[in-house]
C-alpha cells in the first residue's frame, strides 16, 4: 500500500483531502502485501484492587475498613479467565514498593508522611523502593517479593506475559530502598546537595532552602482530615528538591506532583545536555548497534541506576515494562536503557506513555520503544465521536498520518488515567463504547489494551478519597463493584453479573479473541470511509468503515456509533480493493465474525462492488468474505 502522510489543520483541509485524493486511490490497480506479527492484547489490572472482595468503600477508608487485593488473589482460575478473553500480556499496575499510609514498621519499613502521599493507599507512581514490591499486596509481608515471584510463575504457567511499571522521571520524596543489592546506592545517596545541578547528582536541588508542603486548596486535607502522627503540614527535606513534574519551587503547588521528586538525567537547568547524542541517522540502526554505541560512553549516574533496576526485574522473570511519562526523560537514555534490555531479552515488551505526536518517531526509533500510547489522536478522537460531538471523518486521516508507525501505536479506551466509559462524564453507558472498541481493536496491527472492569461496564462512580470519581481510584483502598460481581467472591465465574454485564463481557471476549486469531488484522488496511462518504446514500459521519486482508482472509469492517438509529445502505468497495482481492462477478457471501448470525451478499459489477448492509444502533459488523 502506498504510504501517504496527511497533516490536518482543520475540517476544511479534511474535505480537500476527501476530494483531492479520491481519484488517486481509486486508480491504484495493485496493493502490495504486508506481513506483520499477529496482534497482542494487553490487560491492565490495578493489582491492589483486583482481588478485593470488600464492598464497604468508605471514603479515605483504611486497609482494614475497605480491604485490599493480594498477589495470591490471581489464582490459576482468575488468570485463565483473563487469558480466555484473548489476552496475551498482563500489566500488573502498582507493583514496585511505593509510599503507603498503612503502618509496616514491624517489617523494617519506615512510615510515610500523609503530607506527601496522595490518598491512603498511595500513588503507584511515587516509588519508594525499586528493589521490592508494595507490602499491601502480600499475605506475608516478609515474603512479599517471593509472593510476587510466585505470581510471575503462575502467570507464565497459563501462557501470559508479565509487564510492570518503571517510572523513570520521578521517585517518592522519601525514596529509600531497604532491599537493594549490596553494590547498589540509593537515589540521591551520593549527591552533592550544595549544588543545584551536577551531571551525576540524581536530583536537582535548591541549596539553602527547605521544602515546604503545598498550600492546600478547595478544602482538601490529607486523609480527609483524619488525625495522623505525621500529618502536621511539614515534611523534612533539606535542601529542597525539584518536584516530579519539573516545578522548581521549594514549596510546590497543590496541582504539582508534590509527592515526587524529579530525577536528573544529565540535563542542565538551562536545558543543555551533559551526555553524548546519537549520530545523525543512527536511529535506523538496531538495538545491538545502540548497545555497542553506549559501551564506551560515560553516562549520568541516574541512567545506570535505572538500567540496573530494569535488569533486576528481567532476572525475576518480568517480560516487559510500561514506562510512565517517558517523554519527560531524554530519548538518548531510552536508547541506552532499552538496548540493554533487548540484549538481555530481545522479546521484551516495552510500552511508553508519550503524548506529543511530534516525538513519536524519535522515541520509537532512537529510543527503541516497541509501543506508544495512541492517546491524543485516536483515543481522543474516538471519545469525541462516542460523546456525540465528534465525527468519524476525523479517524481515517489519523490512521493515514501514523501509517509508517501504525504497528507501534497501542490502542485503548480505558486505563487508570482515563475516565471509565460508563461514567456520566464519558459515555454514561458501556454499550456506547462497543463500536469504538471494534475500531481500536481492528483498524491496525498494533496491540489493544483493556483495563480491568471495562469488559463488564465498571463506571468508576465511587467516592473513595483522593481524586474525583469517573476514574477508578489509584490512590485509596476500594472495591470495584462491577468487577467484584464478575469475581464472585473468588470464583471468577461471573456469577453475580447482571444480564447486561454478561452480554458486554461476551462481546469483548468474542471481539478480542477474533483479533488475536485473525491473519487479516495482522495484514493490510485500507480506508473505505472517505469513498463511501461521497458516493453512498445514507452513509454518514456516525459510521466508519475500512477493509483488512491477508492472503487467507478478507474483512470488511463497519461500525455504527449512532446510539439511536440503524442504517440500511449499500456499502461500496473501491476498484483497487476489488482488484487486490480478485473479486469477480460471481455469487459471494460475507458473514459477520462477531456473532456469526448475519450474512449478506457481495455484489460485484465490473471493477466495483457493494455490500447490502442493515446495521443496528451501536452495532459493528466484521464481515468475512467467502
Amino acid at each position: 500500500m502506498k504510504k501517504i502522510v496527511f497533516k490536518l489543520t482543520g475540517i476544511v483541509l479534511f474535505f480537500l483531502l476527501v476530494c483531492g485524493n479520491r481519484s488517486k486511490k481509486e486508480t491504484q490497480s495493485q496493493i502490495p502485501s504486508v506481513k506483520l506479527p499477529k496482534k497482542h492484547l494487553v490487560y491492565q489490572v490495578f493489582t491492589r484492587l483486583f482481588g478485593n472482595t470488600n464492598t464497604t468503600n468508605k471514603p479515605w477508608g483504611t486497609i482494614e475498613e475497605n480491604g485490599v487485593g493480594k498477589f495470591n488473589d490471581f489464582t490459576k482460575k482468575a488468570l485463565s479467565e483473563i487469558k480466555d478473553l484473548g489476552v496475551t500480556h498482563i500489566w500488573y499496575t502498582g507493583v514496585p514498593h511505593h509510599d503507603v499510609i498503612t503502618d509496616y514498621t514491624q517489617y523494617g519499613i519506615s512510615n510515610d508522611d500523609p503530607d506527601v502521599v496522595k490518598g491512603r493507599a498511595g500513588s503507584p507512581y511515587a516509588v519508594k523502593d525499586y528493589y521490592n514490591v508494595n507490602p499491601d499486596l502480600a499475605v506475608n509481608v516478609e515474603n512479599r517479593l517471593e509472593e510476587f515471584e510466585a505470581l510471575i510463575d503462575r502467570t507464565h504457567a497459563v501462557g501470559l506475559k508479565v509487564i510492570i511499571d518503571i517510572v523513570p522521571n520521578h521517585v517518592a520524596r522519601n525514596y529509600k530502598s531497604i532491599s537493594k543489592p549490596e553494590h547498589v546506592k540509593d537515589f540521591g545517596e551520593e549527591d552533592d546537595t550544595s549544588l543545584t545541578y551536577h551531571v551525576n547528582n540524581n536530583f536537582y536541588y535548591n541549596p539553602n532552602e527547605a521544602f515546604a508542603v503545598p498550600q492546600w486548596e478547595d478544602g482538601y486535607s490529607p486523609l480527609g482530615g483524619e488525625p495522623h502522627i505525621l500529618s502536621d503540614g511539614k515534611f523534612d527535606e533539606y535542601p529542597a528538591k525539584w518536584t516530579g513534574n519539573g516545578s522548581r519551587l521549594s514549596r510546590p503547588k497543590m496541582g504539582d506532583w508534590y509527592e515526587t521528586v524529579k530525577v536528573n538525567y544529565g540535563i542542565r537547568p538551562d536545558g543543555e545536555k551533559d551526555f553524548d547524542e546519537l549520530p545523525e541517522g543512527f536511529e535506523n540502526n538496531d538495538f545491538k548497534a545502540h548497545f555497542e554505541f553506549w559501551k564506551d560512553k560515560t553516562v549520568p549516574n541516574s541512567w545506570m541506576k535505572f538500567k540496573d533496576i530494569a535488569l533486576y526485574w528481567l532476572n525475576k522473570g518480568v517480560d516487559g515494562f510500561r514506562y510512565d511519562m517517558a517523554e519527560m526523560v531524554p530519548v538518548e537514555f531510552w536508547s541506552y536503557m532499552n538496548s540493554a534490555i533487548k540484549m538481555k531479552n530481545p522479546d521484551a515488551f516495552l510500552l511508553a506513555e508519550v503524548y506529543n505526536p511530534a516525538l513519536y518517531r524519535d522515541y520509537l526509533k532512537k529510543g527503541k520503544m516497541d509501543y506508544l500510547y495512541d492517546k491524543v489522536q485516536l483515543y481522543d478522537t474516538l471519545k469525541h465521536v462516542i460523546q456525540g460531538h465528534g465525527k468519524t471523518d476525523h479517524v481515517p486521516p489519523i490512521l493515514e498520518e501514523l501509517q509508517d508507525i501504525e504497528h507501534h501505536m497501542l490502542h485503548f479506551l480505558e486505563n487508570h488515567d482515563e475516565q471509565r466509559l460508563s461514567s456520566p462524564d464519558f459515555a454514561g453507558d458501556a454499550k456506547k463504547g462497543k463500536p469504538a472498541m471494534v475500531v481500536s481493536a481492528t483498524s491496525t496491527t498494533a496491540p489493544t489494551m483493556l483495563y480491568f472492569g471495562q469488559e463488564v461496564g465498571e463506571d468508576g462512580s465511587e467516592e473513595t478519597g483522593f481524586g474525583d470519581p469517573t476514574r477508578t481510584t489509584i490512590f485509596d483502598y476500594a472495591g470495584v463493584p462491577a468487577h467484584q460481581r464478575w469475581m464472585n467472591n473468588g470464583a471468577f465465574d461471573g456469577g453475580q453479573l447482571t444480564k447486561a454485564e454478561r452480554e458486554l463481557r461476551d462481546f469483548y471476549k468474542r471481539l478480542l479473541n477474533f483479533t488475536i486469531q485473525s491473519s487479516a488484522l495482522a495484514g493490510n488496511y485500507q480506508d473505505i470511509h472517505i469513498f463511501n462518504r461521497k458516493d453512498t446514500k445514507d452513509y454518514n459521519s456516525k459510521l466508519l468503515s475500512y477493509v483488512r486482508w491477508s492472503e487467507e482472509e478478507r474483512l470488511v469492517i463497519l461500525s455504527n456509533f449512532d446510539h439511536q438509529k440503524g442504517y440500511r445502505l449499500n456499502l461500496a468497495l473501491p476498484k483497487n480493493v476489488v482488484a487486490a482481492w480478485g473479486l469477480q462477478e460471481q455469487n459471494l457471501k460475507a458473514t459477520d465474525q462477531l456473532y456469526e448470525q448475519y450474512t449478506t451478499d457481495v455484489v460485484v459489477e465490473g471493477d466495483r462492488a457493494f455490500i447490502p448492509i442493515d446495521i443496528k444502533p451501536l452495532e459493528s459488523l466484521i464481515l468475512k468474505l467467502e
